[in-house]
């Protein structure tokens, strides 16, 4: 049990496992009280989730309304919310060691990127706080079998993961704009590996969503930089630079 309430707590905090997978066991209010109440000390950060509707008899549910805080230091509290997930899993590897997640799909996710002028920024610190709280980037999902012995990490497959309409605030400079993202789809996520662990899978969709953060940031600053400079933005045009990497 104890492996799924933190599987639970890692993938759906992070919207990037099926509902399903737990659905069998927990029933909606169950999730939501447990992503709320593990959520937390998996990112050190504020978690909240509103709802949770889980239908076990056809391998699927929804989660609406996931609020994932940033790290201390930061000016804003929210680093991400997203609106609605959705996801099946196939129900005969509930009961292996390698769930098999037919597809995730999130919609209207928003995310706040803040990039300090000295360099960093939001996303990469709280990439980087979960896989301190969860034990490093491979430390497996893991909890001791009844024999005493290690039990195998609990792994999964995405098969098939999209998000779209989402959208960015780039906080930079004083200044904030509004960046829509381009859709992102990932396949066969762990397919290689014969299954990746719970805090694998979160890490590895934030980081290609992190990736696509920083292109649209740098796009939007680009677009935007006359109007920053001419504005009077403090540091003019050699904090537009820092900002941009140069």
């Amino acid at each position: 049990m104890k492996k799924f309430l933190k599987v639970l707590a890692v993938l759906f905090l992070l919207g990037v496992i099926a509902v399903a997978a737990v659905g069998f066991f927990f029933i909606g209010p169950i999730v939501v009280k447990t992503v709320n109440t593990v959520g937390p000390k998996v990112t050190g950060t504020r978690v909240e989730l509103a709802s949770a509707k889980i239908s076990p008899l056809i391998g699927g549910g929804t989660l609406s309304g996931l609020f994932v805080g940033n790290p201390e230091g930061w000016t804003q509290e929210k680093a991400f919310y997203l609106g609605t997930v959705r996801a099946s899993v196939k129900p005969a590897s509930l009961l292996s060691d390698c769930v098999v997640v037919n597809e995730v799909f999130i919609d209207a996710p928003e995310f706040v990127y803040e990039k300090r002028l000295m360099g960093g920024n939001n996303i990469d610190a709280l990439i980087k706080q979960i896989e301190t709280n969860m034990g490093g980037p491979t430390a497996p999902t893991t909890e001791p079998a009844a024999d005493g012995e290690p039990a195998k990490p609990l792994k999964f497959i995405i098969k098939s993961f999209r998000l779209q309409n989402a959208k960015m605030s780039l906080i930079a400079g004083g200044q904030t704009i509004t960046v829509p993202l381009p859709p992102l789809t990932i396949t066969d996520l762990g397919v290689v590996e014969g299954g990746i662990t719970a805090d694998q899978v979160a890490t590895a969709v934030l980081k290609r969503v992190s990736e696509q953060m920083i292109v649209a940031a740098a796009e939007a600053l680009k677009n935007a930089g006359g109007a920053l400079i001419d504005g009077g933005a403090k540091g003019g045009k050699g904090m537009f630079d820092k900002l941009l990497g140069k």
